[in-house]
């Protein structure tokens, strides 16, 4: 009956919405977001490569690392608060949200849990073993936009990330260490980091929220906490950071920064699980750069973990693109036709008229 199909027509109106809300028609493929996505990649490989090189010139020690990025974030944040460049343009505000320091509170929380968390992982299990834990991204992604962002995935969606995850998984296979605080702690950041960019997708989506000196103040607390910079590496061995070190630590905290600033741009253009599966795709091009630059001997798993990468993303395409075919036209056969506003309310009689 009628009264009956209508609450589903409100449903069905809604998701369309939302869905257009969170990615456009052409995602990742529009010049704009290709554009992010390659610029962030760029900026991913160099930040990787000198995190890798400055922690064995510091012999493994972490937090001046994680010190250094937050304070440049912070610094630059600051920098272009008053002067809009990179992908940044000031906007004036006759006023702000109600909860907008709490929603910027909650943000700079989860970054900072994300950083110190990342931190306890990497002191404790291996580099590898922390990239096979992120394969499990797109899965907490999935169920967390759906249900912070009402972003609703088909069943080809959800299963084109299998190969995705699991390709990653066999490109780290030949070097898992296991140690539970190390594995407790890489899940955590997953799970924070996932949070995090379907929450700040969130915000990206409308014009309430921006960045702000409020979201640079939350950064605060957090290089502060790995300002108590270590003076001996993990070998006991005592070290001085010399200028050349100096300078490494400086370029990478700007490179970090770039990092960042590029991936929330490309978090605005595409939707959260897209998002999960193109940082995927980075952390095996991590993996392969890495054989290149470093020499690792390559095995049979990598191979194989690589090119089912390369098809689940593929598949994903594919699927994403019929999904939004199908809702597109579950949108276009909602909507009422210029025949249909036209025609009376009442029908003619059909008898003949005397």
């Amino acid at each position: 009956s009628r009264s009956g199909g209508a609450p589903e027509e409100n449903v069905l109106t809604i998701t369309i919405t939302e869905t257009t809300v969170i990615e456009s028609d052409l995602g990742v493929r529009s010049s704009r977001a290709l554009l992010y996505l390659t610029l962030w990649f760029f900026f991913s490989f160099c930040t990787l490569f000198l995190n890798k090189y400055i922690l064995s010139l510091l012999e493994g020690e972490p937090s001046v690392l994680g010190a250094v990025q937050m304070l440049s974030t912070t610094f630059i944040g600051c920098i272009k608060i008053f002067v809009p460049c990179c992908l940044y343009q000031h906007k004036t505000r006759l006023s702000y949200p109600p909860n907008f320091i709490m929603i910027m509170l909650f943000v700079g929380l989860m970054r900072f849990a994300t950083v110190v968390l990342g931190l306890v992982s990497l002191k404790n299990v291996a580099v590898s073993f922390a990239e096979t834990v992120k394969s499990s991204a797109p899965i907490f992604t999935v169920i967390m936009s759906r249900m912070i962002l009402g972003e609703h995935t088909g069943l080809l969606v959800n299963l084109s990330l299998i190969p995705v995850m699991g390709g990653l998984a066999l490109c780290t296979a030949t070097e898992i260490s296991f140690n539970v605080l190390g594995f407790s702690a890489a899940l955590s950041t997953n799970i924070m980091d996932c949070l995090q960019n379907v929450f700040s997708k969130k915000l990206l989506s409308g014009d309430k929220y921006r960045f702000s000196a409020a979201a640079v103040a939350m950064l605060v607390p957090a290089w502060i906490f790995f300002m108590d910079l270590p003076v001996t590496g993990r070998s006991g061995k005592s070290f001085s950071y010399s200028q050349d070190v100096v300078l490494l630590l400086l370029m990478d905290g700007v490179l970090f920064h770039l990092q960042s600033v590029t991936a929330y741009a490309l978090m605005g253009k595409i939707s959260p699980v897209t998002f999960s599966v193109a940082s995927t795709v980075k952390h095996a091009l991590s993996i392969w750069l890495s054989i290149i630059v470093f020499g690792n001997r390559v095995t049979s798993l990598s191979a194989i973990g690589t090119v089912l990468v390369t098809a689940g993303v593929l598949l994903y395409n594919k699927a994403k693109q019929r999904q939004r075919e199908a809702m597109q036209s579950l949108a276009v056969a909602a909507s009422p036709t210029p025949e249909d506003e036209a025609e009376p309310l009442t029908p003619k009689d059909p008898r003949p008229h005397h």
